[in-house]
């Protein structure tokens, strides 16, 4: 819901620090290997209840995430190209990010429920996301297949929903800085993932009928 807002206020620190990292031997796809192993070893800590290195690593790991794309469209404009980025690329990026979002659930529910909370919270998120991930991916293929694809700079074609990569970054974070508060944070989110699926899948059905 508020990636929209937010992505053109992030442009411009996101490209000066893809310019400090323009350098050889970085690679957008080494910094989205770099996202997705900051973001693994945030769940660590967090199932290890470490929940403030947890929370630096769950930050810094989705900075590095949003400078692989920065980095590849400041170098196709180097080279005089209109996009940037490869599809092996945009591919990668997905992958780790789905890998990420499921293994932090997984590692703050390990935390949480060694503290007393009860797993179920947790698990609706899971099952919240795997269906919005469906309707997401699914709609993405079928509109490139039917040439109704949505560009907007990315790789998939994006439908949006009340759950982005905003309000995820943000609940996630919000995990680790009230771990005692986590299950219920994941009723209230796996409510709103809901939500956003139903709405992705009516939305996307209807776009492509």
């Amino acid at each position: 819901m508020l990636d929209a807002a937010l992505r053109p206020r992030l442009a411009r620190p996101l490209e000066a620090l893809a310019a400090l990292l323009d350098r050889p031997g970085i690679t957008p796809d080494r910094l989205t290997v770099a996202g997705l192993v900051l973001g693994l070893a945030s769940a660590v800590g967090a199932a290890f209840q470490l929940w403030i290195p947890a929370l630096v690593l769950w930050l810094v790991s989705r900075v590095v995430d949003g400078l692989d794309g920065t980095l590849a469209r400041r170098r196709a404009a180097a080279r005089g190209q209109e996009r940037g980025g490869t599809h092996a690329g945009g591919f990668l990026d997905i992958a780790a990010d789905f890998v990420v979002y499921g293994a932090t659930v997984v590692g703050v529910a390990i935390g949480a429920t060694a503290g007393g909370a009860p797993w179920w919270p947790f698990l609706l998120v899971l099952l919240a996301y795997y269906i919005n991930g469906t309707a997401f991916l699914a709609f993405s293929s079928i509109a490139e297949r039917a040439g109704r694809r949505i560009d907007d700079g990315r790789s998939l074609s994006f439908l949006g929903g009340l759950a982005e990569a905003t309000e995820t970054i943000a609940v996630h974070a919000l995990w680790l800085i009230l771990p005692f508060w986590a299950a219920e944070i994941a009723v209230v989110w796996a409510v709103i993932v809901g939500l956003s699926a139903t709405q992705r899948i009516v939305v996307g059905y209807r776009a492509l009928r």
